[in-house]
């Protein structure tokens, strides 16, 4: 059959589960936007920047498996790079369209607008090879080809690619296959899954600790069942990397807690690092995530990757992770049940209530109550991030941070995406008032769609992350203080969005045991200098990475310290 090239990307999409396209219009793109629109599906949801856009993809995918955004040549595929660059680190498989610079123009070397009038033709093409998987500049002769080599790289490998759709080539129709593109992984190649699943299976079998360590894989590659199946199985003690919390269900009598190195509790710390049996999944040692460097795995820790597994220094390739876990299931032997492992929460803490100013730790105590079994928490690095490490998450819930690319102001954006792809669920944004600022515009995009979540914003006057690695009252850490409120409401004329200023815990918990109707935007109003004490540990060791043990982080109120914690 015959099909304008533009038709067959969206039918591609939509044939791999994608349902929503985020992006921004422009002259180089909206051809392949006008056949989104004659074609009306999947529905466009349309952004107010590009990075925006790029942030929400990566939330979308996160929760349907893949995501995809359209943004023009130059000035729009440049705004979503941080996006994108973020979605590569985090392993987000999104897939993003730019539309570029006619093929005639390519051709002729044309000097064309949105470009850097140079002369170069694969300037944004070059750099965007630095920050997804697989990159390709469609045409006729290719178009086939590369749409679905680039769709499947991005799902089975779990990170972004780069697609160029000059503006001239959307409706140009070529013959395409009638078969609809079907997700799957090829087959693990049989002898290595054999020994590499003996292996493991005999050191599992004669293990007294056995203790099963998740990275952000094991979300990533939709593992979670198999990893419950064989932690039920054997009895596996289960802890889980910041990035990853949430991934195993934390009231399971097997969830040990979060392992951060130092930062964990001792009880999490002795029994990962004291395992005669550590398997871990995805497990990369970051600073963020490994307590800068303070992780101490076991020297024969066995190592499962997407697509590899080591197992007592001998390296299996093309063993694929839900094929390892499904044949380990089934052939190991089921251990009878153990005492329970006992986590050590740090949210447990009763609080008296009062009216004296809203602190951390009030704040946080009353979310662990408001929390529910279903929830999908989205949380901003800093104090957010840091009071959500503290909770104990309920079962089936989900909680997305961006634990190592960081990049503020990604939570608003992202909530978008999680909202379109799963809006059958209770949805709650916990961001800062300086991440707020950078991405605010989306909210509206959200009203646009009659999104309903809760967003609570801390507003502590600033930066308070970077109060407590250094400069405690710099200028360069202090942000205009917003009518935050007031502006959530500008933001529709059309939309019911429910909004409060809470200044203690006793307002706190009367927002929290209402019933609300549509959006809720709820302002807390901390202290500057309030922030969780995990926090101020975590970056006090940070500021010694970054800057040395006898940096400017030593002078005398240059961060914040526990001291000032209430």
């Amino acid at each position: 059959m015959r099909q304008a090239i533009g038709e067959f990307l969206l039918r591609r999409l939509e044939e791999v589960g994608v349902r929503h396209i985020f992006g921004v219009p422009g002259d180089y793109n909206l051809e392949l936007l006008q056949q989104l629109e004659d074609r009306r599906r999947p529905e466009w949801i349309g952004n107010c920047n590009e990075l925006n856009a790029a942030y929400a993809a990566d939330g979308y995918a996160r929760m349907n498996g893949l995501g995809a955004l359209f943004v023009t040549e130059g000035v729009g595929a440049l705004s979503a790079m941080n996006g994108i660059a973020g979605a590569y680190c985090e392993h987000v498989p999104v897939i993003c369209v730019c539309g570029s610079i006619p093929q005639e123009a390519i051709d002729c070397g044309w000097l064309m607008h949105h470009t850097m009038a140079d002369g170069s033709q694969d300037r944004f093409y070059r750099a965007f090879a630095e920050v997804t998987l697989a990159q390709a500049r469609l045409t006729p002769e290719n178009a086939v080809a590369e749409i679905d080599r680039l769709i499947l790289a991005a799902w089975r490998q779990k990170l972004p690619v780069y697609m160029e759709l000059p503006s001239d080539m959307g409706y140009v129709e070529i013959e395409v296959p009638e078969a609809p593109l079907m997700l799957s992984y090829p087959l693990s190649e049989e002898e290595s899954l054999a020994r590499c699943c003996e292996k493991i299976v005999a050191r599992l079998q004669h293990a007294s600790r056995p203790v099963l360590l998740l990275d952000i894989d094991a979300d990533r590659f939709g593992v979670e069942k198999q990893v419950a199946a064989l932690a039920d199985r054997l009895q596996l003690a289960v802890a889980t990397m910041p990035g990853s919390k949430g991934i195993f269900c934390e009231q399971s009598p097997l969830f040990a807690g979060v392992y951060c190195g130092a930062c964990s509790t001792p009880t999490v710390r002795e029994m990962v690092e004291s395992s005669d049996c550590l398997l871990t999944i995805g497990y990369r040692r970051v600073d963020s995530t490994s307590g800068i460097f303070t992780d101490d795995l076991p020297g024969n820790t066995i190592h499962l990757r997407g697509q590899s597994v080591c197992v007592e220094e001998e390296s299996f390739e093309d063993v694929f992770l839900g094929e390892l876990l499904s044949r380990l299931v089934a052939e190991t032997e089921v251990r009878p049940k153990r005492p329970c492992v006992v986590v050590e929460s740090t949210q447990a803490e009763a609080c008296v209530k009062s009216q004296r100013p809203l602190s951390q730790r009030e704040c946080w105590q009353a979310m662990q109550q408001f929390l529910q079994p279903g929830d999908l928490l989205v949380a901003e690095n800093g104090t957010s991030g840091a009071g959500v490490a503290g909770l104990q998450l309920p079962c089936r819930s989900t909680l997305i941070t961006q634990a190592v690319w960081g990049s503020i102001g990604y939570s608003l954006g992202c909530l978008l995406g999680t909202l379109m792809a799963a809006p059958e669920r209770r949805q709650i944004l916990f961001i800062g008032d300086g991440s707020f600022q950078l991405t605010a515009q989306e909210l509206s995009t959200m009203l646009r769609h009659e999104l309903k979540p809760y967003i609570f914003l801390i507003n502590n006057r600033g930066y308070t992350i970077e109060r407590t690695i250094l400069g405690r009252t710099a200028k360069y850490n202090d942000i205009a203080n917003w009518r935050y409120t007031e502006l959530a409401k500008s933001m529709s004329r059309t939309q019911e969005i429910e909004t409060f200023v809470v200044h203690d815990r006793q307002e706190l918990d009367a927002v929290l045991t209402s019933t609300h109707r549509g959006m809720v935007f709820v302002e807390l109003v901390m202290d500057p200098m309030d922030a969780p004490v995990g926090l101020i540990r975590g970056m006090r060791a940070i500021a010694n990475l970054d800057y040395g043990p006898s940096g400017p982080q030593c002078v005398r109120g240059a961060q914040i310290t526990e001291a000032e914690v209430r």
